[in-house]
Parts: C-alpha cells; sequence; structure tokens
C-alpha cells in the first residue's frame, strides 16, 4: 500500500507526516509524535484509555486512522494542560478529589471529562456517569471520577464569572 500525506494540528501544532492508510491514530500519536499519554487498552474502542479530541469530540483513537485526521485538530491529555505546565480545572480536580488509583486510564477520562464539560458545563451526576460510561476503570470504583467532574464543573463556573454557586456562601464565609 502506498503513504498517504496528511497535515494535522496536534495540541496546536502543525505537523506533516507521510502514513501508512492502516495506521491508527493511537499509534500515530504514541510512535510518530511521542505522545504516549494516549494509552492502549482493548485495542477495539470499548475501555476509552485512547481517547482524544478531534476537532472537539471525544473520540477512541484506535478506531480511528491516522489518514482520517488529516486536516483536523487533534488534542490529547498532553495538550490539555496550559502551556507552563499548569494543570486544567478536570486535571486539578483528579487530583484533588483522588479520581486516579493506577493512572492508566486516567488520561482517557481527562479527555472524555474535558470535552464533556465544554458542551455539559453543569451536569447532573446521572449526566456525568453517561459521558464516561464508555471509559472502564478498574481500580477507583469511579466515586472519585465523578467527583472530579463535579468539583472541575464548578471551578470552571467559578472561573468563568459564573458566581450563582458562590453568591450563597459568601454570607456564610464572611460570619464564620
Amino acid at each position: 500500500m502506498t503513504d498517504i500525506d496528511i497535515e494535522v494540528r496536534i495540541n496546536g501544532a502543525r505537523r506533516r507526516d507521510r502514513v501508512p492508510p492502516r495506521l491508527t491514530l493511537a499509534d500515530y500519536l504514541r510512535e510518530r509524535c511521542g505522545l504516549t499519554g494516549t494509552h492502549l487498552g482493548c485495542e477495539h474502542g470499548v475501555c476509552g484509555a485512547c481517547t482524544v479530541m478531534l476537532d472537539g469530540a471525544a473520540v477512541r483513537a484506535c478506531l480511528i486512522f491516522a489518514v482520517q485526521a488529516d486536516g483536523a485538530e487533534v488534542t490529547t491529555v498532553e495538550g490539555i494542560a496550559a502551556a507552563d505546565g499548569t494543570l486544567s480545572p478536570v486535571q486539578s480536580a483528579f487530583r484533588a478529589e483522588h479520581g486516579l488509583q493506577c493512572g492508566f486510564c486516567t488520561p482517557g477520562f481527562i479527555v472524555t471529562a474535558t470535552a464533556f464539560l465544554r458542551e455539559n458545563p453543569d451536569p447532573s451526576e446521572a449526566e456525568i456517569r453517561e459521558a464516561i460510561s464508555g471509559n472502564l476503570c478498574r481500580c477507583t470504583g469511579y466515586q472519585g471520577i465523578v467527583r472530579a467532574v463535579r468539583t472541575a464543573a464548578d471551578t470552571i463556573a467559578d472561573t468563568s464569572g459564573d458566581t450563582t454557586a458562590t453568591d450563597a456562601e459568601e454570607p456564610a464565609a464572611q460570619q464564620a
């Protein structure tokens, strides 16, 4: 088979490559780009460990060929934090709420939660559980992960100028 030229933006950086048509996006990111935060678990799209954002949508990188990303913007877990290394609200919440144990599944959850909160900034617990239902974790029992997504949503709302959650708490805090 003839290799195919692609141009893709990965975590904001433009990249051109010549790739075999059957190379998965997950393998491309790991082997060609050195972005090993995209983990390979099941390689069947079931576990969610390889989740990345493709033009803002959470997708399983093991189910997409690199050539399908031609012309697209790909965001991996490495592109979620700020350029200076400051953790995103989602990453900080996972750390604070103990939303991880072994860490293997964590990159997929971080990317999934980031994409989800962009679409649904104030989710219910049921919506959070539905959003993460495509990501498997064998260590945590999901409670810390659900708390982390809720905490991230609250943090994002607080920093974006939505004071509805803090207005009611301020008088009590001032009395203390």
